[in-house]
């Protein structure tokens, strides 16, 4: 059975050489999995109106959004989700937490300790190499 993607932005937001990553909630699919906030895209929406809109939504903060990276398809056995990514800079600091369980600033060293969401992890693998390093 073929399965339609869900299309779901993601944000890198980058601050100081680290990486904001958030955990999901109990009782949500992938509970507790580390992710790059965002979400989905709502119909007459462009993946940058979302991506501002989910991140004020979820953090409570405003970004600017920045380099679009590689989309990563993935397909979990409730669902398939077609994760757009983009690198992004914080402009407003004042987090609430609507959404998530926790977040955490991490480098690109750290950042393999934690459960990472599978689609997630070509998301970081890409961005491990344009790091060359360094954010």
């Amino acid at each position: 059975m073929i399965r339609k993607a869900i299309h779901v932005v993601c944000s890198i937001i980058e601050q100081d050489g680290k990486f904001l990553i958030a955990q999901r909630p109990k009782g949500k699919s992938l509970e507790f999995k580390w992710e790059f906030p965002g979400g989905k895209i709502d119909e007459n929406e462009t993946e940058k109106e979302a991506l501002r809109r989910e991140i004020k939504e979820e953090l409570g903060i405003d970004i600017d959004i920045g380099e679009r990276m590689t989309p990563s398809l993935y397909h979990y056995r409730e669902f398939t989700v077609y994760l757009i990514p983009y690198r992004c800079r914080i402009l407003s600091y004042n987090f609430i937490h609507q959404e998530h369980e926790n977040i955490e600033w991490v480098d690109i060293d750290s950042v393999w300790v934690y459960d990472i969401a599978a689609a997630d992890i070509p998301i970081l693998e890409e961005y491990r190499s344009l790091l060359g390093g360094k954010i």
